[in-house]
């Protein structure tokens, strides 16, 4: 296996994001952006410049994007010590580890940009793989929110509100 580097993303990752993206997003059972987002949209949404705290990343197997995340201030004002952050690893790469070995890269990056803690907003209660990767690296699910995500499948499903300190 080639070894996964991390770092911030650059407007010349676009391309490599946006097929990450597209692929996660038009399953439409992790993420509540409409899967067939426009490329346009997706990137206002998903591509942060890199300046202040407001940064986007990407998980690179050689030159090739396997993975993206971003980290932002879950609010404004006096909760911008609180992050929010959210992972995209290519369906093809599941099970390689990535996804941790990026977590913490990316909890590592918060802490140096002095977030105090982070906060996911909404996971889908279905994406079982990802509410256990959270709860191992010490997140709680502080909230759940019923019948917040219409899975394709499964229909209506809770979302859950999961937190750790940093």
């Amino acid at each position: 296996m080639t070894s996964i580097g991390f770092r911030s993303a650059t407007n010349d990752d676009w391309p490599g994001i946006w097929k990450v993206f597209a692929e996660v997003v038009g399953a439409g059972d992790t993420y509540a952006y409409p899967p067939d987002i426009a490329e346009d949209e997706a990137r206002a949404l998903w591509l942060h410049d890199g300046e202040g705290r407001r940064v986007t990343f990407v998980a690179l197997d050689g030159s090739e994007v396997v993975g993206t995340a971003y980290m932002k201030p879950n609010a404004g004002g006096p909760g911008d010590h609180i992050a929010n952050a959210g992972w995209m690893i290519r369906p093809d790469q599941a099970g390689r580890g990535i996804g941790r070995t990026f977590a913490e890269y990316v909890m590592e990056r918060a802490r140096e940009a002095s977030f105090l803690g982070m906060q996911f907003n909404g996971v889908v209660s279905t994406n079982e793989r990802a509410i256990g990767l959270w709860e191992s690296l010490g997140f709680e699910i502080v909230g759940t929110v019923p019948d917040a995500f219409r899975h394709p499948e499964a229909g209506l499903v809770p979302i859950h509100v999961m937190y750790r300190a940093l």
